[in-house]
């Protein structure tokens, strides 16, 4: 905008206009005779993004976690550990040598070995073969008269059973303190099928000690001999002893082995059935001048000499080894 002068044609300039003071920022209130303060400028810097992390290792299948790793040991530590695994292993050692060495011994000792023996063939009963206890047909090479030979054919066996049911009475009574434990028995013919014996075997619970007894018993007190202790025949239907019964033993034949707790018995009688009325045990039918029938008739011999071989079979069997001189 321009102001003409008045009175003359030439226009005069326009005063220039003070410019205005700025207001004051918000919030501020001016101060008289001191200047306002400048403004204050903002600037909002970029925000700040932290690093990215490395991915995490996927995790195993279950049950499959790492194990931590173990802590370090010291030299100190590990010789501890050394040393008791040594100490353990010395011991362990020890203890296993000593055992064996204790068992060497006791296998090495005559008695403890024989007393073992002992009471494993007090199962032969039950472990061994019947035709090896009771074979089939049995050599009687010299068992005779005069040495004459003998053959005896197995008629039958029968089960083993408990002594009451296979023995009389009075030979029960006789065994009692050592302990009846089994009977197994069988019935023979001899060659000629006159004659026919039951041999058997009685498996009794005494020890060394108690055989050793009853062994004694038998030998000092006659018991063998005793004819109240007549053992009880087994007879066999359908054979030549098919009537052998009581009436019909004649003679028979005890013995106690010393290497097993074993009794071998043997009766033998006639095989036609005829009835004996004085059976004699073994050791008087055989006298040279006896004149029974089971005498005359050698029955003694059938008796013994077939319960000498079975009874031989059990001491084989139970006999001990050639180290400890037999």
């Amino acid at each position: 905008m321009t102001i003409e002068a008045q009175g003359s044609g030439a226009p005069r300039p326009a005063a220039p206009v003070p410019p205005r003071p700025a207001a004051p920022p918000a919030g501020t209130r001016a101060v008289p005779g001191r200047p306002a303060a400048a403004p204050a400028s903002y600037t909002l810097a970029p925000p700040v993004r932290p690093p990215a992390l490395p991915p995490l290792p996927p995790l195993p299948p279950h049950g499959t976690y790492p194990r931590p790793p173990a802590p370090a040991q010291g030299p100190r530590r590990r010789t501890r550990r050394t040393a008791l695994t040594v100490a353990l292993l010395v011991l362990g050692l020890g203890l296993i040598g000593g055992a064996v060495t204790g068992s060497w011994l006791l296998d090495q000792d005559p008695a403890h070995a024989a007393a073992d023996r002992f009471d494993t063939a007090r199962q032969l009963w039950h472990t061994t073969p019947v035709d090896t206890l009771f074979p089939p047909v049995v050599d009687g090479t010299g068992a005779g008269p005069d040495g004459a030979d003998r053959t005896w054919t197995r008629l039958g066996v029968a089960p083993d059973s408990g002594c009451a049911a296979a023995l009389d009475p009075d030979l029960v009574t006789a065994l009692r303190a050592a302990g009846c434990l089994r009977v197994v028995r069988a019935t023979y013919r001899d060659a000629t099928s006159s004659d026919v014996t039951t041999v058997g075997l009685v498996f009794t619970r005494a020890g060394l000690a108690g055989t050793a007894t009853l062994r004694t018993a038998f030998s000092q007190r006659r018991l063998a001999a005793d004819p109240r202790l007549l053992p009880a025949a087994y007879p066999v239907p359908g054979t030549a002893a098919a009537s052998f019964g009581g009436p019909q033993r004649a003679t028979w034949s005890i013995d106690v082995l010393a290497q097993a707790p074993v009794v071998v018995y043997a009766v033998t009688g006639f095989a036609d059935g005829r009835a004996v009325t004085a059976p004699e045990p073994a050791a008087a039918a055989e006298g040279a001048h006896d004149t029974s029938p089971a005498g005359q008739a050698g029955l003694g011999y059938e008796a013994k000499g077939l319960a000498d071989r079975v009874g031989h079979t059990v001491r084989a069997l139970a006999a001990p080894s050639p180290m400890e001189g037999g």
